[in-house]
């Protein structure tokens, strides 16, 4: 698997980063949508360049020309909730493609919060076989819920490229996304963080993604 860390190189991306990340500027929810959203079309811009390419021919007011365009059938299949916003900046830009949804949650196993399994009950996906699969998921904790719902939504047909997308991942979910995912598969994710504590949050993080986009759950 490739990794992209779009962090190790100097972009606005930065200013998006600081603004999600910072505990006061981070309690405007409708700031912290839109900042995911920013990073989801710096990362489409990012994935439409190393797609296939072909050339249109089109008619202008004054005469015929061509214009190369993306030859990729892309699927972007996002995990409820928190991706929703990554979802739709990926969406701004991949305005043709086609949307799968898939539900992916934590579940505590033990009274102190220190163990978790990851729960996939919904999917709603077009056929995948031999599209171009995009699977945004902002924070990749350990990275279980990525590798499930990928292999959740195998069961509507190989994809033929993978590339994975995320706002902050912890050193550890790469470290085990690296094992489990394709090996041509591509991961681009705007931050690496270098721990989880002892609940599975991304250290320094930013806090529960969903609770920050949509207000906190039950």
């Amino acid at each position: 698997m490739k990794i992209i860390n779009l962090s190790e190189q100097n972009s606005i991306i930065g200013r998006f980063m600081m603004e999600l990340r910072d505990k006061n500027i981070q309690k405007d929810s409708m700031r912290f949508r839109r900042n995911i959203e920013r990073i989801g079309e710096v990362i489409a811009y990012e994935i439409s360049r190393v797609l296939d390419y072909k050339n249109v021919s089109i008619e202008t007011p004054l005469a015929p020309t061509t214009v190369s365009v993306p030859a990729d059938n892309v699927v972007i299949a996002t995990i409820l909730r928190a991706a929703m916003p990554l979802h739709d900046g990926i969406f701004n830009y991949f305005d043709s493609a086609g949307s799968a949804f898939i539900s992916a949650y934590r579940k505590y196993t033990d009274a102190t919060a220190t163990d978790i399994d990851i729960v996939v009950e919904y999917m709603a996906a077009p056929s995948l076989e031999g599209k171009t699969l995009i699977l945004p998921d902002p924070m990749l904790a350990t990275g279980h819920s990525m590798e499930l719902c990928y292999k959740a939504l195998l069961r509507n047909g190989k994809p033929a490229k993978l590339h994975m997308a995320a706002v902050i991942a912890s050193q550890q979910s790469l470290d085990y996304l690296q094992q489990v995912m394709p090996a041509d598969a591509t991961l681009w994710v705007a931050a690496v963080d270098p721990i989880l504590n002892e609940h599975k949050y991304i250290v320094p993080g930013l806090g529960d993604a969903g609770d920050l986009c949509f207000g906190e759950k039950l």
